[in-house]
């Protein structure tokens, strides 16, 4: 068994690590957003991404992935009462609203190469294509932790509170991608 000091404030090495990592994923989102905004206005030659955004699709992608964050709660409250099976299938269940997200971008994606809009066209599409690719990428590590910690939870003991602080660093990471998707939402699809 591993010990994990705690720092001077009683707080896990590991949790107080993961802070510092999401501190700096933040900030590395505000300069992809910046950017966005930078071009986001100009008129531009080629097809700018506000011409091609299907809100309605979009909002529906969102808030799958907005659904994802409860049962990222409901797999944390069924560990904290040691019911390995349902923290198991809450984990699969934000797992799978994950990747229905990410299969919904990979569609939005594909329909504008169809329209004409790359990574090349001009800045602007440039920095959409950067900023919500970026956010994508992240949820993918994030499903893919979940899946890492579902594979935990057939191990001996399943997913002990060892394990369990694990569980709740990655949900930190993954309310993290939801808030953060927000953001994106609304300055990129909600604010013309």
């Amino acid at each position: 068994m591993t010990a994990h000091t705690e720092t001077s404030t009683g707080i896990d090495t590991r949790k107080l690590g993961m802070w510092a990592f999401l501190s700096s994923e933040a900030l590395f989102f505000g300069a992809l957003i910046t950017n966005y905004l930078l071009f986001k206005g100009r008129d531009l030659q080629g097809i700018h991404p506000r011409e091609l955004l299907n809100i309605p699709f979009t909002s529906v992608s969102s808030f799958v992935l907005l659904m994802s964050s409860l049962t990222m709660v409901l797999a944390h409250a069924a560990l904290t009462r040691d019911n390995q099976r349902a923290a198991r299938g809450w984990l699969l269940a934000t797992a799978a609203l994950g990747a229905t997200f990410v299969g919904g971008q990979v569609y939005e994606f594909s329909n504008f190469y169809k329209e004409g809009m790359t990574l090349s066209t001009n800045p602007a599409s440039s920095s959409f294509f950067v900023l919500t690719g970026f956010h994508g990428a992240h949820v993918t590590i994030g499903v893919l932790l979940l899946l890492s910690l579902v594979g935990l939870s057939f191990r001996r003991g399943g997913l002990t509170f060892e394990h369990g602080l694990n569980l709740e660093l990655v949900g930190l990471y993954w309310h993290f991608v939801d808030i953060v998707w927000i953001v994106i939402f609304t300055v990129v699809y909600l604010i013309r």
